[in-house]
């Protein structure tokens, strides 16, 4: 079948492998025949399969408490203030674009969850902002 050189201890030995059946393996070293018999089956290793269970788990936007009357726009991710399209004072309808967030290089537009008037702005164009900051407050 196959044909091996080994060398150990500075001593040459020709292998040749004569047959291979279940866990016995006929081989002749040097000419002399030997029938070896292996303690366990040689196990093919399979390739393990990643199975991923899918995500029971959903982000859903803040919700506000029944007693708060001030709705607080949170930073959803952290990022750099690109626009400001609000002031203290105005009003807004749910869904009007409030500013414009840029974060690992997209432009993410933070819209109104309620419909109100703006009460507060924490902050400003070009300000970087943590994930959770409040920025704009509004009633």
């Amino acid at each position: 079948m196959k044909n091996f050189t080994f060398k150990i201890n500075e001593n040459n030995y020709s292998v040749k492998i004569i047959s291979h059946e279940e866990n016995t393996i006929d081989i002749e070293v040097n000419g002399t025949s030997y029938s070896v018999k292996m303690k366990e089956d040689i196990k093919r290793v399979k390739t393990p399969t990643l199975v991923r269970t899918p995500s029971k788990s959903t982000i859903e936007p803040a919700k506000i408490g029944a007693s708060s009357s001030k709705t607080k726009i949170d930073a959803p991710i952290p990022g750099v203030i690109l626009s400001l399209n609000v002031k203290v004072g105005d009003v807004v309808k749910k869904n009007d674009p409030l500013l414009v967030l840029e974060a690992m290089k997209m432009e993410n537009t933070i819209v109104s969850e309620e419909s109100g008037t703006i009460t507060a702005v924490h902050i400003k164009v070009g300000q970087q902002v943590l994930q959770g900051e409040v920025m704009i407050e509004l009633e």
